[in-house]
């Protein structure tokens, strides 16, 4: 019986494979994952198809982590069931695998909404995976018309990673900004600005309603006619297998701060797992490269019987389109303090004497800082708060807080 089994293979999966190691040398582990490519970091393949990276650099471990942490990888292989009372995972294979210790972290798949006409478009694409940017590339030319579904995240870093590749980008989104999940209005009309400068084309508060061939029908009566169409509105977690087997499934697999799901010898982490946020004190998804590699580090200790909590995970972004940075973390609540300069954006939000969340475009310069203080819950009233709202820096800080800081952020 193998002693852990991991079904993923990205920053979840990978933070549980060193969380395990960390505690237990030799214990065999078996990571199943449906891609069949050595552990890559997600977010860089818009940086694949700018040129700005290639696949070795994109991998997320050295190629000979999974021999070196003595893992026996089954990738291109997907898992059907779990089955808690008998310990076992079931491949589409048929074969079996059991376990004693299981991390889930499947992650997330594109949400692709019923749009009339859809299957009468001929080159229709996702972003969300290696596979998807290859084939993404194999179509584009120069000449190429693309129109994206969606003005989020994962829309806008497609818009980047294609923009020197092809004629034209058409962003489309049901919502009135940019990015409405991390920004407020302002620094939405301030990024929305910044690329439209780039040649790319908005229309916002609208959607594509109807497909015909290589025209799409929006709302508003709009037609738009394009080569390449992506679908970018958004991801769903892959909860299913827990779900079927009887686990407890909320907007996402439901997990405590060790890890443990409500199934026994079962744990969750990354995507497909709520984590608690602290800035808000609410259970929820936090699709994010560092909470997933907390939370299956995390996972993977706990799984090898060592004794670990995740608490302190918060929504963060740390994301760029073409040249303009962005920080976003924490929870929009409270009273805030603001400052514009051009495409230069602080907003800090801040309620009952702690920062609970903030948004910089532009000069994202020590965002540590104030991450520090939402993730610590750092009493306002012991710093000097008007220096830091203006002008990040320890030296705000008593020297005993300094010392508090910098050691919990090691």
């Amino acid at each position: 019986m193998a002693k852990y089994v991991i079904i993923g293979n990205s920053t979840a999966a990978i933070g549980c494979v060193e969380g395990i190691r960390s505690k237990d040398k030799d214990g065999e582990i078996v990571l199943i994952a449906s891609e069949n490519h050595h552990t890559y970091a997600r977010p860089l393949i818009s940086y694949l198809l700018q040129g700005k990276t290639d696949e070795e650099r994109m991998k997320y471990r050295p190629n000979s982590f999974y021999e070196e942490n003595h893992v026996t990888a089954k990738l291109g292989e997907t898992v059907t069931k779990l089955d808690p009372e008998k310990k076992t995972v079931t491949l589409k294979s048929g074969e079996e695998i059991p376990y004693e210790k299981l991390l889930v972290a499947t992650g997330s798949t594109p949400f692709v909404p019923p749009m009339e006409g859809l299957d009468t478009v001929p080159e229709k694409f996702t972003f969300m995976s290696l596979d998807d940017a290859h084939a993404l590339e194999s179509v584009l030319t120069k000449d190429s018309r693309v129109l994206i579904i969606g003005a989020g995240l994962i829309g806008l870093k497609c818009a980047e990673g294609i923009k020197e590749r092809v004629k034209s980008i058409t962003v489309v989104d049901l919502a009135d900004r940019v990015l409405p999940s991390i920004l407020d209005e302002t620094g939405s009309a301030i990024v929305k600005d910044f690329l439209e400068k780039q040649g790319i084309e908005f229309h916002l508060g609208d959607t594509a309603t109807k497909f015909a061939g290589t025209t799409a029908t929006l709302k508003s009566g709009l037609t738009v006619d394009f080569d390449v169409l992506v679908i970018a509105v958004g991801v769903r977690p892959n909860t299913s297998l827990v779900k079927d087997a009887g686990g407890e499934v909320r907007r996402g697999i439901a997990a405590d701060d060790t890890g443990k799901t409500t199934l026994p010898d079962v744990y969750a982490a990354g995507d497909c797992a709520e984590s608690f946020d602290i800035s808000a004190g609410v259970n929820r998804v936090l699709a994010l490269l560092p909470n997933a590699y907390m939370q299956g580090n995390t996972a993977g200790i706990n799984m090898a019987g060592g004794k670990a909590s995740f608490d302190r995970a918060i929504p963060m972004n740390a994301i760029g389109f073409m040249g303009l940075h962005i920080i976003t973390a924490g929870t929009y609540d409270g009273e805030t303090y603001v400052h514009r300069d051009g495409e230069n954006y602080k907003i800090l939000f801040y309620k009952d004497d702690v920062l609970k969340g903030y948004i910089l475009i532009g000069d994202v310069a020590r965002a540590g800082i104030y991450t520090a203080l939402i993730r610590n819950r750092t009493p306002l009233s012991s710093i000097d708060f008007k220096l830091i709202c203006e002008k990040p820096q320890l030296m705000a800080f008593t020297a005993r807080t300094r010392r508090d800081l910098l050691s919990k952020q090691q």
